[in-house]
């Protein structure tokens, strides 16, 4: 199996699809993974009405982790030792997400071995 599909639960601390605070709290978000498809890159989908998706490098998330780091349109950075925020800039504005890092980490493992099963074998 070269996919990975996890629901993550995340604290939604600010949305720009929905501005009111009553519209924020934990959600489940969809962290997927498909290595043969383009295994840098991890698809991040939240709940909710439009197209709430965004494709993330997989570098970028595991370097923010540890550090402070962005690429265009997301930023990702550590948040105290059990905790990871995610930012995503649209034209609609900005949405930051807060993960529990145990929950990303464990997604960026099973990424590597989906990788790793998906690599084609030398002759």
């Amino acid at each position: 199996m070269n996919a990975v599909e996890q629901y993550a639960r995340a604290e939604i601390v600010t949305d720009a699809d929905a501005p009111q605070a009553a519209d924020r709290g934990t959600v489940p978000v969809m962290l997927c993974y498909d290595a043969e498809r383009d295994p840098r890159t991890v698809t991040v989908r939240m709940p909710g009405s439009g197209n709430r998706e965004w494709t993330v490098s997989r570098a970028l998330l595991e370097q923010g982790l540890r550090t402070p780091v962005g690429s265009g349109d997301v930023r990702v950075w550590p948040c105290g030792r059990v905790q990871t925020v995610v930012e995503f800039h649209s034209a609609q504005g900005v949405s930051v997400v807060q993960f529990d890092t145990k929950a990303l980490t464990r997604f960026l493992r099973g990424t590597h071995a989906a990788a790793v099963t998906a690599a084609p074998v030398p002759y």
